[in-house]
């Protein structure tokens, strides 16, 4: 059994996700799925982006929207074609003000391409480009949340999960969801997913 200070930290995170499934909108959930549904039945492009370890984890959700058979990029491959305003951008950034993320989404929606934003900030640059908005709620390294009564919902203090960890790792659980709701609402199997799933790894 882990004990210690390890024990603590995976708890309280473990707590924190709980408890933000309580607090992410629905609605807005079902408007991100849609968007995506959408784009599969028209065979669109997708584009995530996000930086540091949020891109880390944006990148994990690339791999299963491949997975599922979406025609998927992340920002920064050197792959990346051309984005036009038949595309969709999912924008990842837990203080929606990261420099990088915001400008490529500005960008991205001059060129009319539909944005997805993911933010714990509905006030934020990012958050104001958005065509689709969810907000993910975390601890990011550069802002504390202000709201007294979420923070009392959350069980936000000075945490075990330094420097914007709340947000990742809700927001890793959260698109993980996501992918599973698409499962069910283009019919795929595992098996489905396995078929298209790398045979040369390193």
């Amino acid at each position: 059994m882990v004990k210690g200070i390890v024990r603590d930290a995976m708890i309280e995170i473990i707590d924190f996700i709980r408890k933000a499934i309580d607090v992410i909108d629905d609605d807005q959930v079902n408007s991100m799925i849609n968007v995506l549904f959408d784009t599969y039945q028209r065979k669109a492009r997708v584009l995530v982006m996000g930086a540091g370890r949020t891109g880390l984890v944006g990148r994990a959700f690339a791999m299963r929207l491949l997975h599922l058979g979406y025609n998927v990029y992340v920002l920064g491959d050197t792959i990346l074609p051309r984005i036009n305003g038949n595309d969709i951008v999912v924008a990842l950034s837990g203080s929606g003000r990261t420099r990088l993320i915001v400008s490529a989404a500005e960008t991205a929606k001059g060129v009319g391409a539909h944005i997805i934003a993911i933010t714990s900030f509905p006030e934020s640059p990012l958050a104001k480009l958005a065509d689709t908005l969810v907000l993910v709620p975390g601890r990011t390294k550069i802002a504390k949340e202000s709201d007294y009564h979420l923070r009392q919902i959350l069980g936000l203090h000075e945490p075990l999960a330094p420097l914007g960890t709340l947000f990742e790792d809700t927001l890793m659980v959260f698109l993980d969801g996501v992918i599973v709701s698409l499962m069910k609402k283009l019919g795929k199997t595992e098996e489905d997913l396995r078929s298209i799933h790398a045979n040369i790894e390193i």
